[in-house]
């Protein structure tokens, strides 16, 4: 154990006002234990204190709370939220019981990716002030690094290591230092001020003519390994093996003046440069309706200035133009008319390619070989500062935006305590950025890190270009490739077995029926899974919402909601199986109107204050999967209006890998005598709530191949809150 413990140093009050500004990723397989504790410590509270350092480029009260774009919070929630994810990823890990603020915690968990479920409705939203977040955040310093400190630890550091769901907060938070500073630059330029941490480059001038270098085909063994020395996120892992065809690519990367050719060009003007989906984002993209120029330019009478994240500039045309997706696809349709050449971006195996010409990685090199890491400046740079053979900026400057929507290799897997990092992205929908920027640190500047965006996305992003014939598969389906989403699938909208009536829908009917004396106006549909019962309960209801933990199951909840659609696979035997489409008109739901519903992911224990006033609340097969099953009945009476009722179902199969012993409500012996989990809810709810009836049976079948399914038995209890 470290000499100098939590209780003796308070973490709280000594944050570093000048954290060293270059920091290294930790190396998972090396040194001894309380080294490394160190050295985990140490990162910890760099990357902590650094955080806190970029808020300070705010400079008025309304930075906090204005939004910089519509389909973002405001930085209030971002400011939070990092600190939230620790607490929230300890008790996930149950490596912690208690909560640091519950309220702080649950406003600012989820909403970070304009997902369709996504919250972002501001009359939903009390936000704290910002002494609340500050000192929110100082509890989590300490109750952190306390932790860090008292941890078992092991080396090497694996998945199932305490220190793993450290480094996952770490390493989450480093994401959101990237992701708040393009922010902060989208804000209005009085919002910000000059910071002697954040100072951007000075070196302008005229850009380079851009050539095609020529690349030599190889074969590529994409995906790392599971005990790799380096942290990594779920998509990293796998394996994939491809062969890459001899193809060409620009020396350096697209600078502001070789954009502005395609902007003379008439390129925010011709349809033909752009794909569907770009040309939609090209003439709706703001209030004039539509975009003329790239984000980061700032229209002066006939020419253009140029907003770093804290100042407005000259514009430096030498340095890499800031792009989304759609922009880069068009400039490069536009580059292969006017060159008769087969221009794109290029795929994630061609930029490896390059990669391969440099040696080293983050944690191990003396000086990047890039504009990263922080290690120069608080911006871009000139496209021909940083040369690696005959290609500049292969790493860092500005992200390069590939062809490649992102997807699992073989043999991906979820981290159990974050299942839904990667999952939700395997839509087709977004692109993987390659190469990191200058701000981008820890797991976003290794080799291997996949990190994809909205094709409409703004990041600090630009391009290269490549003379290509490689074609992207953008068909990704990830409720194909998701075995557990499309159990769930299939259990909600496909066939039933066994003569056994399909289970959400029998649920939703005997809550409307159980329910004929309310208004039936609210209903809350509690682990909600994949959404048959809210779909049900939208019959009848005028409101229903659906919230469920997993954003995998949300994720599908959704795309039902907005296309009526979903092919999944289920396995029938071995690696054999059999694709299948839930279509919401083929079961009887094209006469619901889906706007009815919302899905929003959440914990049932830690609701938003917004989720009450209901007159039912569905539990469906909840209780059991709770961690604190106490808890939750001894709160949820907050949400249901005097005479609402609430309808619990659940086969009561107690399991510690979901809920403590101690927490169990039955299925337990009580000074020799046994106790029964509807005498472990009678007692939990009796204060609030009066039994409407006897308890009955609810069967269900679930498959799991042609041959094995199965078949449980739920009980039902119903409970009317007392007036």
């Amino acid at each position: 154990m470290a000499e100098n413990t939590a209780s003796q140093i308070d973490y709280s009050v000594t944050p570093d006002t000048h954290p060293e500004k270059v920091t290294r990723t930790l190396v998972l397989n090396e040194g001894n234990p309380e080294s490394k504790r160190q050295e985990l410590l140490n990162y910890f509270l760099q990357t902590f204190d650094q955080y806190d350092l970029l808020f300070e480029t705010l400079a008025c009260e309304e930075a906090w709370y204005e939004k910089a774009i519509p389909l973002r919070h405001p930085l209030i929630f971002y400011y939070g939220h990092t600190a939230a994810f620790f607490i929230n990823k300890l008790i996930t890990a149950k490596l912690i019981s208690e909560r640091v603020d519950p309220y702080i915690e649950s406003t600012v968990a989820i909403g970070v990716d304009e997902m369709s479920w996504d919250d972002l409705d501001d009359s939903n939203y009390q936000w704290p002030t910002v002494q609340q977040v500050r000192d929110y955040r100082s509890k989590v310093r300490a109750l952190v690094a306390s932790f860090i400190q008292d941890m078992p630890l092991e080396i090497p550091i694996i998945w199932e290591s305490p220190a793993w769901i450290i480094l996952m907060g770490i390493e989450h938070e480093r994401i959101h230092l990237e992701t708040s500073s393009v922010l902060i630059r989208q804000l209005p330029i009085s919002y910000v001020q000059p910071h002697n941490y954040w100072q951007h480059c000075t070196e302008t001038g005229a850009a380079p003519d851009n050539s095609l270098i020529e690349i030599t085909s190889r074969s590529l063994r994409l995906g790392k390994d599971y005990d790799d020395s380096l942290y990594g996120w779920d998509n990293e892992y796998g394996r994939f093996e491809v062969e890459v065809a001899p193809f060409k690519a620009s020396e350096y990367l697209v600078s502001n003046q070789e954009f502005k050719t395609f902007i003379d060009a008439g390129g925010y003007d011709n349809e033909r440069w752009w794909t569907d989906e770009g040309w939609a984002w090209a003439t709706f993209s703001n209030n004039d309706g539509k975009a003329r120029h790239p984000e980061f330019w700032v229209p002066d009478r006939d020419s253009y200035r140029y907003r770093t994240m804290l100042e407005e500039i000259d514009m430096p045309w030498n340095w890499p133009v800031d792009v989304n997706c759609h922009e880069a696809q068009a400039f490069c349709r536009w580059k292969s008319e006017v060159t008769g050449k087969q221009i794109q971006l290029p795929s994630e195996a061609e930029w490896y390619c390059l990669r391969e010409s440099i040696d080293t990685d983050q944690p191990w090199w003396d000086k990047a070989p890039g504009n990263i890491n922080l290690e120069y400046w608080s911006s871009s740079c000139p496209v021909d500062r940083f040369r690696t053979g005959e290609l500049c900026d292969i790493i860092g400057n500005v992200w390069q935006w590939t062809t490649t929507p992102i997807d699992g290799y073989e043999g991906f897997r979820v981290h159990p305590c974050y299942d839904d990092f990667s999952t939700p992205t395997f839509d087709g929908r977004h692109n993987l950025i390659k190469g990191g920027c200058w701000i981008s640190t820890g797991n976003y500047a290794i080799k291997d890190s996949r990190y994809a965006f909205r094709r409409h996305f703004f990041q600090h992003a630009g391009f290269r270009y490549v003379e290509s014939s490689a074609m992207t598969n953008t068909s990704s389906n990830p409720y194909e490739s998701d075995a557990l989403v499309a159990q769930y699938l299939a259990f909600h909208f496909g066939e039933t077995f066994f003569d056994v009536p399909n289970y959400p829908e029998a649920c939703a009917r005997i809550c409307y029926e159980v329910s004929g004396n309310t208004p039936r106006t609210r209903a809350l549909d509690l682990g909600c899974s994949v959404g048959r019962t809210s779909f049900e309960l939208a019959r009848w209801f005028q409101h229903v919402d659906g919230i469920d933990f997993s954003a995998r199951f949300i994720s599908a909840a959704a795309e039902l909601q907005e296309r009526g659609k979903i092919r999944y696979h289920v396995p029938t035997e071995g690696e054999l199986g059999d694709y299948f489409i839930a279509d919401t008109a083929e079961i009887g739901l094209d006469d619901i109107d889906t706007n009815r519903i919302r899905f929003t992911q959440g914990d049932a224990c830690n609701l938003k204050p917004i989720y009450n006033d209901y007159d039912l609340v569905f539990a469906g097969n909840l209780i059991d999967r709770l961690n604190n099953p106490t808890q939750f009945l001894g709160m949820i009476h907050e949400r249901i209006r005097p005479g609402g009722i609430l309808v619990i179902t659940s086969p009561y199969t107690w399991l510690e890998e979901y809920t403590p012993r101690e927490n169990w409500l039955g299925g337990i012996r009580e000074n020799g005598e046994a106790v029964d989990t509807h005498t472990g809810l009678q007692r939990a709810l009796s204060k609030h709530f009066e039994e409407v009836r006897p308890p009955f049976d609810i069967p269900f079948v679930i498959r799991e191949t042609a041959r094995k399914y199965q078949h449980t038995v739920a009980q039902c209890t119903i409970w009317r809150r007392k007036y």
